[in-house]
C-alpha cells in the first residue's frame, strides 16, 4: 500500500486555506483520533467492537481525505480481529 505524503495537508489547506497554526491543531486533532480508535481495536473483545472501531478510523480517514488509510480501515472492518493489519493501520497512521 503506498503512502500519500500530501493528502490530508492537501484537504486541510482546502478547508481553511493557508492557516499554518489552524492546519496543525486540525493535523493533531486527526492523529489523536486516530490514535484512540486504533487503541479501540487493540482492545476489542467482539467482532462487533472491532468492526465499530474500524469503522470510525474509515470515516476519519474519509473526512481528511487519507485515501489509503480508509481503504486499509475498510479492510479491517470487512475482517476479524487481526493483529497484522493493526499494525499496518499503526504504521500508516504514524507516516501521516
Amino acid at each position: 500500500m503506498a503512502y500519500d505524503p500530501g493528502a490530508i495537508d492537501a484537504a486541510l489547506a482546502a478547508a481553511v486555506g493557508d492557516e499554518p497554526g489552524l492546519i496543525a491543531e486540525l493535523r493533531l486533532a486527526f492523529t489523536e483520533s486516530a490514535e484512540r480508535a486504533l487503541a479501540a481495536m487493540d482492545a476489542a473483545t467482539t467482532r462487533d467492537q472491532w468492526r465499530d472501531a474500524a469503522s470510525r478510523l474509515k470515516g476519519l480517514a474519509a473526512s481528511f481525505g487519507a485515501v489509503r488509510l480508509m481503504a486499509l480501515a475498510a479492510q479491517a472492518a470487512d475482517g476479524a480481529r487481526d493483529t497484522a493489519i493493526l499494525g499496518k493501520l499503526r504504521r500508516s497512521v504514524m507516516r501521516l
